[in-house]
């Protein structure tokens, strides 16, 4: 069976949706499958890193194609390194032969505008992998206005793209709700979180204290934000937090990853002179299990107007770790569904926007339960090894029962909706 796998991030880059995406295509090749990506030539966080245009990988066909590298300092920079990747990706896939399943991500926004056409014109199905919702999110960010022309465009451009595939994987029930209100068929749609990388990212205690004597961290209680800094998950209330624990020389936060919030971190951690903080860069995958196990406290942190719109992928990292979690955000949200399904687990603690006072509460007890709290793997459920062959089966190899297609699959066990 030939595949075709959509989307602008993928191997070597190490953000969510490139390791999920690589997961997928060997998983691919090892059911026997051929497997082709059409993504881009840059880094998808640091644009001026290059990639070859043309790779085999694992037996997988990499197709690359560039872009402006204008990164994402203001939303005309974005909106340009978007189009130019989408007509690049678009003119590499007229030469395209046809595919058996094309699966489309949603990197950049409306890609899967291109493997709607690219069905409808060379046959194949086509299948949605839902990482994000658009407009959804340029609205909820405050971009576009809701009854803005062009948010109505780009609506009735999301539905169709939704009416035209066989099949949509969103992350979490609430995506699910969302697309149910938009008029989207139940029937089509799966809900399938994604996975851990238990195969690779586990507890290292060695890596833990190696990270921390390079970093200068050795001793303190280390608070970690890792992964995208996104406007979709606000860090003032964290920040705030930081401020207020400033003369606590036993607490230390840091900052890990990429994204356009991360100038913000840097910006106050140098207005209100922090030397608390620290600030450092997404981690190469074989550094990754030390960096993760060095954390005291991992921070999970969801805005309120974006539920159901994003996911959020690292937790599931955290949990395999089995390292406390502080969540910052709403009380309707995939995090609490998590820890309502661990309620009696002394990894979680939980607090709100605007409550920096709750989340210096929070970092003391959790600094102060430390000792007692027994480091343990969580939600075995979330493994790769049973939600890959799940994706799998779910967009490639469907299965024919009408009860099978009924399934939800955002729970340990399979629920009926």
């Amino acid at each position: 069976m030939r595949i075709l796998l959509l989307n602008q991030a993928f191997y070597p880059d190490v953000v969510s949706s490139a390791q999920h995406l690589a997961d997928l295509a060997r998983g691919l090749i090892e059911r026997g499958c051929e497997v082709t990506v059409v993504c881009g030539d840059r880094g998808y966080d640091d644009r001026r890193t290059r990639f070859p245009k043309d790779e085999i990988w694992k037996g997988i066909s990499i197709k690359r194609v560039s872009s402006f590298g204008f990164g994402k300092g203001a939303r005309w920079r974005r909106a340009l390194d978007f189009g130019s990747f989408l007509f690049r990706a678009a003119l590499k896939l007229t030469a395209a032969p046809r595919f058996d399943v094309v699966i489309c991500l949603t990197s950049p926004p409306f890609i899967s505008l291109l493997g709607v056409l690219f069905t409808r014109f060379r046959g194949g199905r086509l299948v949605l992998w839902v990482m994000d919702l658009n407009p959804d999110e340029a609205i909820a960010a405050g971009w576009l206005k809701p009854e803005s022309l062009s948010a109505k465009i780009l609506k009735a451009i999301s539905r169709r793209t939704f009416r035209w595939s066989e099949k949509v994987i969103v992350l979490d029930r609430f995506m699910e709700e969302r697309l149910l209100r938009d008029g989207v068929a139940g029937e089509k749609i799966r809900v399938i979180p994604p996975w851990a990388q238990d195969d690779s990212v586990r507890y290292d205690e060695e890596g833990r204290n190696r990270f921390r004597q390079e970093h200068g961290l050795a001793g303190k209680f280390i608070v970690m934000h890792s992964g995208n800094h996104s406007p979709c998950h606000p860090l003032d209330t964290l920040l705030q937090a930081a401020r207020e624990l400033a003369d606590d020389a036993g607490v230390h936060f840091c900052f890990v990853g990429g994204g356009s919030e991360m100038k913000k971190v840097k910006a106050f951690k140098k207005a209100h002179n922090l030397e608390n903080i620290l600030c450092l860069p997404y981690q190469p995958m074989d550094s990754l299990p030390g960096s993760l196990s060095s954390a005291d406290l991992h921070v999970v942190v969801m805005g309120g107007e974006f539920v159901g719109i994003v996911h959020p992928c690292k937790v599931y990292n955290i949990l395999a770790l089995g390292l406390p979690v502080l969540y910052i955000g709403p009380t309707s949200s995939h995090i609490e569904d998590l820890a309502a399904r661990d309620s009696e687990s002394s990894l979680w603690h939980r607090t709100r926007h605007g409550d920096a006072s709750s989340v210096v509460k929070e970092i003391l007890a959790a600094r102060q339960s430390r000792e007692a709290c027994t480091r343990r793997g969580s939600h075995a459920a979330y493994s790769k090894s049973i939600l890959l062959p799940r994706l799998i089966e779910e967009a490639v190899f469907p299965p024919s029962s009408a009860a099978a297609a009924s399934r939800s699959l955002d729970a340990p066990a399979s629920v009926t909706r």
